[in-house]
């Protein structure tokens, strides 16, 4: 029997649509199978380097179970209100076990070059972010990031050599951007600086300025301005052919 379009018999639709079904399960299955793999991975290697990990994750589990069982006593419903503690109490542990391996990570790559473009790249939420717009052969850098709060612009390195980068690329791209605000920040751990540990939550916290349909004029008026600069003339190489070279090196190492 075919079905309506007359092409494809019923019976063998059926079969390709229970074979895809299965396929994708498997697919899912296998997907599940490797994050498990690696949450347990990290947990070993976050244990191995954190002594105070596992005491942490136990106290939270059996401090809030052992709450649950008092209010279960005191309000005579033990078998809702422990279910909950402990519920409650692995949930306590799980954020403990994030935060920590967040902190280590965070901790192993302070001070390494590309690091800021990595913690930008792994931000939650519909960042648009482009790693290395402007930097030095000393691995300085400088990385835009498209928003909400409209134009982050972030450095990484030397103060003295990012600063005068900042000021550049700031200036360059006000000429696009109109009134959009244009927010810049360096990383490190001096007075005005934003620790690479914090660098997430202080975008996050910035306000909401622009639309995210103006995000989208943003990025291709941005995209369109670095098209304009990437045309190099001919004859001896330019700072910008070796600014890109700066870029590719930060991207591997990052």
């Amino acid at each position: 029997m075919f079905d309506n379009s007359g092409q494809y018999p019923v019976g063998m639709a059926g079969k390709q649509d229970k074979a895809a079904a299965k396929e994708a399960a498997k697919v899912r299955r296998a997907a599940s199978r490797a994050r498990r793999k690696q949450i347990f991975e990290a947990f070993k290697m976050q244990r191995r380097e954190d002594k105070a990990l596992v005491p942490m994750m136990l106290g939270a589990l059996l401090g809030v179970t052992a709450i649950a069982v008092v209010l279960g006593i005191v309000f005579q419903a033990v078998w809702i209100f422990v279910p909950l503690g402990v519920a409650i109490g692995a949930l306590l542990a799980v954020i403990i076990f994030g935060r920590r391996v967040q902190s280590n990570v965070f901790r192993k790559a302070d001070g390494q070059p590309g690091a800021g473009a990595w913690a930008l790249e792994n931000l939650r939420g519909r960042w648009r972010v482009t790693p290395a717009v402007a930097g030095t052969t000393q691995l300085d850098a400088v990385h835009r990031v498209l928003g909400r709060p409209g134009v982050v612009l972030v450095a990484e390195g030397a103060p003295q050599r990012v600063k005068p980068l900042l000021a550049q690329e700031k200036k360059r791209i006000s000429r696009v951007v109109g009134d959009t605000p244009i927010y810049d920040f360096i990383i490190g751990t001096e007075e005005g600086q934003v620790p690479l540990k914090k660098l997430q939550s202080k975008l996050m916290k910035l306000p909401r300025n622009i639309t995210a349909a103006q995000v989208d004029t943003l990025e291709t008026r941005l995209a369109a301005l670095a098209s304009r600069g990437a045309a190099l003339p001919k004859g001896p190489m330019p700072a910008g052919a070796k600014m890109r070279n700066v870029q590719r090196a930060m991207r591997r190492r990052g």
